[in-house]
């Protein structure tokens, strides 16, 4: 099918940028496929993404694109192509946390389980072993305890401290 033939649909950012993009890419999220499936008459549909701001949302599309693609060629016999786009999705979640973050609550919203389960293991990856200071430095939270009060919650919870 060629692009101008191609079923497109609009989505809208929070912050109000419109992205057109093929059917088959948005329908990665079952939020969009659903808003699509109750409106089958309306070709140029905008959906609104009232949680989500533009540039998550071209990080999130970029996912969806890579994988619409990578499905049409994985069902026709592309050797190699899963193992491909598990290292393009190793490499593309390789960003600030804040942007990240911002990836994991769109893509729970948008409902696009492989992005959200992704998400989480970068995350986890990212903490795991880690001490507590560690966590505050990545995550910026500023420890508002007094010393007495961190020593009785680590007395308390022992065993949900290794430092």
């Amino acid at each position: 099918m060629t692009s101008s033939m191609m079923k497109m649909v609009t989505l809208r950012s929070h912050d109000g940028e419109e992205f057109d993009i093929p059917i088959n890419v948005a329908a990665q999220s079952k939020l969009i496929k659903n808003m699509l499936d109750d409106d089958v008459g309306d070709p140029r549909k905008v959906v609104p993404l009232d949680n989500v701001n533009s540039v998550t949302l071209a990080k999130v599309i970029e996912y969806c694109k890579k994988h619409a693609e990578a499905t049409t060629g994985i069902a026709a016999n592309n050797v190699g192509g899963a193992e491909e786009l598990k290292e393009w999705d190793a490499e593309f979640l390789k960003l600030d946390n804040d942007l990240l973050s911002k990836i994991l609550v769109a893509a729970n919203y948008m409902d696009i389980k492989n992005l959200f389960d992704l998400s989480c293991q970068t995350i986890a990856d990212k903490i795991k072993n880690k001490s507590l200071e560690e966590l505050r430095q990545i995550f910026k939270v500023q420890n508002d305890f007094t010393p007495e009060e961190e020593e009785e919650i680590r007395k308390e919870y022992q065993w949900a401290f290794r430092d």
